[in-house]
């Protein structure tokens, strides 16, 4: 089922992504293809896009300021201190990416690393609070870490981020998993955020229609039937049939 918010996400809840692109028009024309989305001007600099499913916010595009700079999708954790929740990722053995950074009157930023080295997002929301919509077909459903060592992520992740994992009202959108099960074993640690689809078989073959490439034809998992994909300039995603 859709879920709708118009306030704020509880600490440890996958609340937003981004995506850093070459080509912010050709992901615009990927995407509004694949999901139905649509477009229109975030601010903050040229090249940088909120996508709308129905109106809603579900995603961010921005173009790379640095060409050195991955092409991915970043999931970003809901805090209500993000200085705060970065202490405690350095605490537990994780590293800070960039510092905590205001984002114009929308709220702090951070990015930060796991002890594995994954990368994720920490946000603390003012004016923008996060997804219009998850769940929904075309929005955000999932976040799958994909990882080398799981003992040591659940133990790191199941500290930071207790009551939205382990709470008695938790019903998490984030699971762990080893690299092997869908990457090559040599690949390092990474989320990868899942998009949620009627008919995954189908999603694939558009995303293929699109330029995009299959990196993992669909598979069963416990939340659904996957498919990992990249778009047509590379950054990494999944569709999530549930």
């Amino acid at each position: 089922m859709a879920e709708n918010r118009a306030s704020g996400y509880t600490e440890g809840v996958p609340c937003w992504v981004d995506v850093q692109l070459p080509d912010v028009e050709a992901g615009k024309r990927f995407y509004g293809g694949l999901f139905g989305w649509t477009f229109e001007d975030a601010g903050g600099g040229p090249g940088s896009v909120w996508a709308r499913l129905g109106g809603a916010a579900v995603a961010r595009l921005a173009r790379k300021r640095d060409g050195r700079m991955p092409t991915v999708w970043t999931v970003y954790f809901a805090t209500p201190d993000a200085r705060e929740l970065t202490r405690r990722v350095l605490a537990a053995g994780g590293q800070v990416v960039s510092e905590p950074a205001p984002v114009r009157d929308l709220g702090t930023a951070a990015l930060v690393a796991d002890p594995q080295g994954a990368v994720f997002g920490l946000w603390q929301a003012a004016g923008h609070p996060g997804f219009g919509v998850r769940h929904a077909p075309g929005g955000f459903a999932w976040a799958q870490l994909y990882t080398t060592d799981i003992d040591a992520a659940n133990t790191f992740y199941g500290h930071l981020f207790t009551e939205a994992l382990f709470g008695a009202d938790a019903d998490p959108d984030f699971g762990r998993a080893p690299v092997s099960d869908v990457f090559h074993p040599g690949m390092p640690p990474q989320f990868v955020v899942h998009f949620r689809t009627g008919d995954v078989a189908a999603a694939v073959g558009a995303v293929q229609e699109l330029g995009g490439r299959i990196q993992a034809a669909p598979f069963e998992t416990s939340y659904g039937k996957v498919a990992v994909v990249t778009d047509n300039q590379g950054a990494s995603f999944a569709l999530l049939q549930r």
